[in-house]
């Protein structure tokens, strides 16, 4: 991996002397963690033409010369991070700082004013994220076990869902599944919605129980290394009504006309039209409200956008969720998403759990 992180910083590097940057500080942990290696939860880092220095405090002395010793130098300061970091600055002969505009606070903000006029600060936006956007083979590899981990969960999970459990119940099972399959942690809140709730595309588990005949929306993923996989499969409880299984099959094409068809160099808007003029020429196009997808990585919503409105190109090496969805208030709704990843050739789905109704 050191190989990796060098490439990243040399990167980065390229993208400061572009702008006119002697130096960045990065305050974002996920940056800081795809630029070093650690993944503590306390860190500041400066990246220089010539030099890289990790800030963090006692305890994570030795997590951080673990991870990040090999590529840069680890100063721990056992108590103000910030102070450390005005001490360390004259050291690198540097003058014009870039700082994370969308990560940085106002009170620390600040804290740069108050360094007086030694350093020029100067706001910079998604230097860091974009270089995210294109992942290695080390990257993908991680996805992929994420999504592996996800999919062995979720096949354990819906052999023991039944009639009567809470919407809590099964989001605890799942989630034990998935550490028990090797999961890191859990990307974000599991959503687990049952019935007239699936139509709530970001509900959250509630004390509702699973009723016969009726929709259960699983959405939720797994990591692995860092790094996270996005899924959702849609079941019926029983069995399903002739209506609910033409909305099932609109999204269930939806999903794989976009997956399909979506290439590396297509504009995101135009990624989400695959999917969307499906659905619109379906009848359901008011009932599918959200964008088509997102970037995933280190964090669950990255760069690139797949919405109606992004013109930004879809780069070579991204991993994206292809996630349509149609949505009917106080009836139900269907969400298929999967991860795909955008190499050079075309698109490879990353995801292979059922896309066909499952009436459990």
């Amino acid at each position: 991996m050191t190989a990796g992180r060098d490439r990243r910083l040399a990167a980065l590097r390229e993208s400061l002397a572009t702008g006119s940057h002697h130096a960045m500080l990065i305050t974002s942990l996920p940056n800081i963690r795809y630029l070093s290696g650690f993944s503590g939860s306390s860190a500041l880092l400066i990246v220089s033409a010539t030099d890289a220095v990790l800030l963090t405090d006692f305890r994570y002395t030795e997590q951080a010369k673990e991870q990040a010793g090999d590529v840069m130098r680890v100063v721990i300061e056992p108590a103000s991070l910030w102070s450390r970091l005005l001490a360390v600055l004259p050291t690198l002969n540097v003058e014009v700082m870039a700082f994370e505009s969308a990560h940085v606070t106002h009170a620390d903000y600040q804290r740069f004013v108050d360094s007086g006029s030694r350093w020029q600060w100067r706001p910079s936006l998604n230097l860091v994220e974009t270089l995210r956007e294109q992942k290695d083979a080390a990257e993908i590899g991680h996805i992929r076990d994420a999504v592996g981990m996800a999919e062995a969960a979720l096949t354990r999970t819906i052999a023991r869902v039944k009639v009567g459990m809470t919407e809590m119940q099964i989001g605890g099972t799942l989630e034990w599944e998935l550490r028990e399959a090797g999961s890191e942690s859990f990307p974000f809140e599991t959503i687990i919605a049952t019935g007239f709730r699936s139509a709530l595309p970001h509900a959250r588990c509630s004390s509702r129980q699973l009723q016969k005949n009726e929709f259960l929306l699983i959405d939720f993923g797994a990591v692995s290394g860092g790094y996270v996989s996005d899924i959702t499969r849609t079941f019926v409880m029983g069995k399903a009504t002739a209506e609910m299984k033409d909305v099932y099959d609109v999204v269930r094409e939806s999903n794989a006309t976009a997956s399909g068809a979506v290439r590396a160099g297509m504009r995101g808007k135009d990624a989400d039209a695959l999917a969307r003029g499906y659905i619109e020429r379906r009848g359901w196009g008011d009932e599918f409200g959200h964008s088509l997808g997102h970037g995933i990585g280190l964090e669950i919503h990255e760069s690139p956008r797949l919405s109606k409105s992004s013109d930004a190109l879809l780069p070579v090496g991204s991993v994206v969720t292809i996630e349509p969805g149609i949505y009917r208030p106080k009836w139900g709704g269907v969400r298929i998403e999967d991860d795909v990843w955008l190499n050079s050739d075309g698109a490879v789905v990353l995801t292979s759990f059922a896309r066909e109704l499952m009436e459990l």
